[in-house]
């Protein structure tokens, strides 16, 4: 049985737990990266926030320094990262090195006497030169907060000066006593992002997991005084959260200040109870200490990745998870806390997350993020006038980000309709210009025949005038009279060619009729087409959205059916529990009957024997014979084998 609560006991809601803190929940974690320490291994723990990393730092810190390893924490955020140089800021680690360490000297000092090098030298050297030298046993250097660095511009100078230290041990064998664990909100590939240097490659990655029932024993005392049975309470607790050790430690303080006792059997109820009136309900308001808000931010915070991680979310609950690949999308999800990596599926942390960040906050995130909001807007409020819609890089743009998104009906039909405007433009440019080269060829046509025309008549004409001066000059009747046919000959040529010209102008006004027709049936024709298209379109849209729709009701509707099976599943359990216990203290009760009433027949005997005897004893006295003493003790045998019987 667990022994009442300490007064003292408390849990702990943000923030690192002291290292002597009876709510601290040791898990298979602490020990891989105290060994991993202890046997000289770099290491890093690099997980999302409130997930415990820095109480881990400190029962580390406290159990190294019991094995008599030197230890020292570097806190990034103590230094600061806003407006400050390099020179300020490798001072200050030096310092708190100084410090921790307790090496003698004027820091400062010698600091300035070495200002011909660069600050990251000269922290080099002071960790070789004074660190290394002064302190004997093994040295264990923590940096928390790691990701208050990362914003600064010679960041990766610092952590390829910790991957030298590293490397130094194949030359340096004094280089074997330092070890650095370095913990933080950020990935190995954040630390050194210079594409032209070695990444940060080295130490082991320590992976902080949620709590398990049987880790989180040290949780229960602070519930017994709530609860018949506090690990009923715990399990409820650990459903809701998954284990999450800020959000853990915040429901069992909530259960404690809670009014009610929970009784045996309502636990799995009063706790949800209790999850969804002071955690899910109105939850940006009730977000203290803050958890739940710096989920959001950093989702939110960068709207160039935004959209990708919410789509990426998107797909995770609508799957119920998806295959996990490290990338770097799935990566900055994981940090954000909000979904864990488990059995190689990336999938929701917890139930309260699903709860909180639930398809309709992701559907209000998406549509604060789309990037063709305004025109969506203007073509709803006016109904549907296509000048609103999409076109060219914009549609592009829109395009690219609602891949891999489901989005509303609304959402599809505006995109649809752009893509079918935008389809409309092109095509109508392409006849456009069709017939702009058909008219061209035409009018080439009509003025090659026409310039035929004339030529020929032209060369007729010359031929008869070139003939007629070859006649005698003398004959000059025949002469003008040649000339005169010449002359008519030429004017009628020209007459042909300009009929032949008109009718040339003639047969293109037919053809262009001809063809304005054509184009207006076509015209008729396509739009009709289009319509059905667009029809069809917007069917098959609407299709796709109560698709989306209908399997995330399933899906909920699988999750809630889950989760009251979970319950009558433990219900069940305590219920089986409880008729064991019954038809064990019935037995008991059934042994003791038994025993009880062979207790009664050996008292009876015992009575009726002694009840012989005194009669005996006064027969005996009075005289009575030898024969009358045995008559009676005949008598009495019968009545006791009778009484027995």
């Amino acid at each position: 049985m667990s022994t009442p609560p300490s007064p003292k006991y408390q849990y702990q809601v943000g923030g690192s737990l002291e290292k002597d803190a009876p709510s601290y929940v040791v898990r298979q974690t602490d020990e891989e990266f105290y060994r991993a320490l202890r046997s000289g291994e770099f290491c890093y723990v690099l997980n999302s926030r409130q997930m415990g990393k820095s109480s881990l730092r400190v029962q580390t810190m406290r159990r190294l320094q019991a094995d008599g390893v030197a230890c020292g924490v570097i806190d990034i955020t103590s230094i600061g990262s806003h407006a400050i140089t390099p020179a300020e800021w490798y001072l200050g680690i030096v310092r708190r090195l100084a410090k921790a360490f307790g090496t003698s000297g004027k820091t400062l000092k010698w600091w300035n006497n070495r200002e011909g090098i660069s600050p990251v030298q000269r922290l080099g050297e002071f960790i070789e030169e004074v660190l290394l030298v002064e302190v004997a046993q093994p040295i264990v250097v923590f940096i928390d907060e790691i990701d208050s660095v990362l914003r600064l511009e010679f960041k990766d100078d610092f952590f390829a000066l910790i991957r030298a230290c590293y490397n130094q041990r194949a030359e340096k064998a004094e280089y074997g006593r330092l070890t650095f664990g370095l913990l933080g909100v950020a990935t190995p590939s954040d630390l050194i992002q210079d594409k032209s240097r070695t990444p940060f490659n080295i130490g082991r990655a320590i992976e902080l997991q949620g709590f398990q029932l049987a880790e989180a024993e040290p949780l229960v005392p602070g519930l017994e005084q709530k609860a018949d049975h506090p690990q009923a309470v715990l399990r409820a607790v650990l459903t809701w959260t998954g284990g999450q050790p800020f959000l853990t430690q915040k429901l069992c303080q909530l259960i404690v200040e809670s009014p009610f006792q929970i009784a045996a059997g309502s636990e799995a109820e009063l706790v949800e109870q209790l999850v969804r009136s002071r955690i899910i309900t109105n939850w940006e308001a009730q977000d203290e200490p803050q958890h739940l808000r710096t989920i959001r931010d950093r989702l939110l915070s960068n709207e160039q990745r935004s959209g990708r991680l919410l789509g990426l979310y998107q797909q995770i609950l609508q799957q119920d998870g998806v295959a996990a690949n490290d990338s770097p999308d799935q990566m900055e999800l994981r940090l954000a806390g909000l979904v864990v990596r488990r059995a190689g599926r990336l999938s929701s942390y917890n139930h309260i997350y699903l709860e909180v960040f639930n398809s309709e906050w992701l559907e209000q995130g998406l549509a604060r993020l789309r990037p063709y909001t305004k025109a969506l807007d203007a073509w709803v409020s006016n109904h549907h006038e296509e000048s609103w819609l999409l076109r060219g890089q914009a549609l592009q743009s829109a395009q690219v980000w609602a891949r891999d998104k489901s989005l509303s009906t609304l959402d599809y039909q505006f995109l649809a309709a752009s893509q079918e405007a935008e389809q409309q433009a092109v095509e109508s440019a392409l006849v456009v210009e069709r017939q702009q080269r058909e008219i061209e060829q035409q009018a080439r046509q009509k003025a090659e025949e026409a310039n035929q025309v004339l030529t020929e008549a032209k060369q007729k004409a010359q031929r008869r005038l070139r003939f007629s001066s070859v006649v005698s000059v003398g004959i000059l009747v025949a002469g003008i009279a040649a000339g005169m046919v010449a002359t008519k000959s030429v004017t009628e040529a020209r007459q042909k060619a300009a009929d032949v010209e008109q009718k040339a102008d003639q047969r293109v006004k037919e053809a262009d009729r001809e063809l304005a027709l054509t184009q207006q049936d076509a015209t008729t024709i396509r739009q009709r087409a289009e319509e059905r298209q667009r029809e069809a379109n917007q069917q098959v849209m609407i299709a796709n959205a109560k698709l989306v729709q209908t399997e995330r009701e399933v899906a909920q509707k699988v999750e809630a059916a889950n989760q009251r099976l979970a319950v009558a599943q433990e219900q069940t359990t305590q219920a089986q529990q409880e008729q064991t216990r019954a038809q064990q203290a019935q037995k008991q009760a059934e042994q003791e009957t038994a025993k009880q009433k062979i207790q009664l027949e050996q008292q009876s005997k015992i009575a009726f024997a002694q009840k012989v005897i005194s009669k005996a004893e006064a027969m005996r006295r009075r005289g009575k014979s030898q024969l009358q003493l045995s008559m009676l003790l005949a008598v009495e045998a019968g009545l006791v084998k009778n009484a027995s019987g």
